[in-house]
């Protein structure tokens, strides 16, 4: 059986969280997919908010701490990401970007990506279209056709209605189908590979 990971990233920022709440939910719905393509399956759940102070320290130094660099590795070496951010102001949360702004310009090229949001009105929705979905294509990921959206009438006492529910199942089997359809990942790049032998190396590295 092969064994496939899914990094799940949400950026709310209170506790309990809707955002995270999508994000799960996501998480769940694209995990039964792969099993019922007979894949195994490892969650990789990433809760911004508890990274927040190494993303600002990140951004102003330029260098990440271990925990930063683990969940950074985390995100660009996995199968499939689930991305979900709160909308503020129209548009993603800053920590959401922040993050983001961290991750190599070429580590999630090629990488399938189901965006979500949440919002207090449902009027938020086009951020998902606006803003979330350029900022992945700039990334060159491949962002699956149906992205889900959450406003707090789409909850009841915790659990999603069925039209949200249809929303999520169908998201999730979309990325699935993307991760089961790829070869496995390799994980994050080695920055400190060397990309020619020692051999090459001692000859001059013509070869």
């Amino acid at each position: 059986m092969t064994s496939r990971t899914l990094a799940v990233v949400s950026a709310g920022l209170s506790q309990p969280s809707s955002t995270r709440l999508l994000a799960d939910q996501l998480a769940a719905a694209t995990r039964d997919g792969l099993v019922g393509h007979g894949e195994g399956v490892e969650l990789r759940p990433v809760d911004l908010r508890e990274h927040a102070h190494d993303i600002v320290n990140h951004l102003l130094t330029g260098f990440p701490s271990d925990a930063l660099r683990q969940v950074l590795d985390q995100v660009t070496g996995a199968d499939g990401l689930i991305a979900v951010t709160p909308i503020f102001n129209a548009s993603y949360n800053g920590l959401f970007k922040s993050f983001f702004d961290l991750v190599d310009a070429d580590a999630l090229g090629g990488r399938p990506v189901l965006i979500g949001a949440t919002g207090g009105t449902a009027r938020h929705s086009l951020a998902l279209e606006h803003a979330l979905r350029p900022m992945f294509t700039h990334l060159r990921a491949v962002v699956m056709p149906t992205a889900v959206f959450a406003a707090p009438e789409d909850w009841s006492a915790g659990t999603a209605d069925g039209a949200l529910r249809a929303r999520i199942s169908r998201a999730g089997r979309e990325l699935a189908e993307q991760v089961h359809q790829r070869p496995p990942s390799s994980g994050p790049a080695d920055p400190f590979a060397l990309t020619t032998s020692f051999e090459q190396l001692l000859r001059g590295g013509d070869d």
